[in-house]
């Protein structure tokens, strides 16, 4: 089983699916390497816009695979371990057609960075999602802060990001971080759910990304999701983060 793959659909737009459900879709240093080449691919398609999506029913993604990202590597091994990732954030926010998060399950740290570099987020209703990461002594490790100041009111980032809370979709919604609440029913016909975004050309969906990016908040993205990264890996060791991942593994 491939965990992580790319697809052309045959209504114009391209799919990568995050295929570990048996690990919570969690992402490995392999699959890292997967997704560069996904979106690698995905650029030289000619598609209208990009899916981002898992496998099962569950969990959209829950983050970084701990066997890779655990909780004793020294400051320039997290950063090392950090940064592949967050340039995948990086692409994906700055992918040239609009990008669609459909989430089909939970999301919770990394994860919900993952979720949150999407242009749009449509996410099934039983869904619940959470920034947790504060709740393990660090801070979002793949720039996804950042991005979240972008896509929610400052006030309720810094809320998010500080308190750790796990929210459901409809607070989400209206916070504005989810665009669509759907019902699991409703992920079983792709063509149908994103038949919006289908019925539109591919110039005009690249013309509409062009200038979403032309008028975004931040003009220095890329350095500031380096910040952050940065300032994670340098907390990254500390007896903070490793007790609070020994009682989280030890609750699992």
């Amino acid at each position: 089983m491939v965990a992580l793959e790319y697809q052309k659909a045959d209504q114009g737009y391209g799919i990568i699916l995050i295929n570990r459900p048996e690990k919570r879709n969690a992402i490995s240093e392999e699959m890292i390497a997967m997704f560069r080449r996904c979106l690698k691919q995905a650029r030289k398609d000619n598609i209208k816009f990009l899916v981002i999506t898992s496998a099962g029913e569950k969990m959209f993604c829950s983050g970084g695979d701990l066997t890779y990202l655990h909780a004793n590597l020294g400051e320039s091994e997290a950063l090392e371990r950090l940064n592949p990732m967050k340039d995948v954030l990086y692409e994906i926010a700055s992918f040239p057609v609009p990008v669609i998060g459909v989430l089909n399950g939970d999301a919770l740290g990394g994860g919900c960075e993952l979720a949150t570099a999407c242009d749009i987020r449509i996410a099934k209703e039983s869904a619940k999602f959470g920034f947790v990461q504060s709740n393990l002594g660090i801070l979002p490790g793949w720039g996804g802060g950042v991005l979240l100041y972008e896509k929610v009111h400052p006030t309720f980032a810094l809320q998010w990001l500080m308190e750790g809370k796990v929210y459901d979709t409809h607070l989400l919604k209206d916070k504005g971080w989810i665009n669509r609440i759907v019902a699991e029913h409703e992920l079983e016909d792709y063509d149908k759910l994103l038949q919006s975004y289908i019925s539109k050309n591919s110039r005009q969906m690249l013309l509409l990304k062009k200038q979403y990016i032309k008028n975004r908040k931040r003009n220095t993205l890329y350095g500031d999701m380096s910040a952050e990264v940065e300032q994670t890996a340098s907390i990254w060791g500390s007896e903070e983060h490793k007790l609070a991942v020994g009682k989280f593994l030890a609750r699992k």
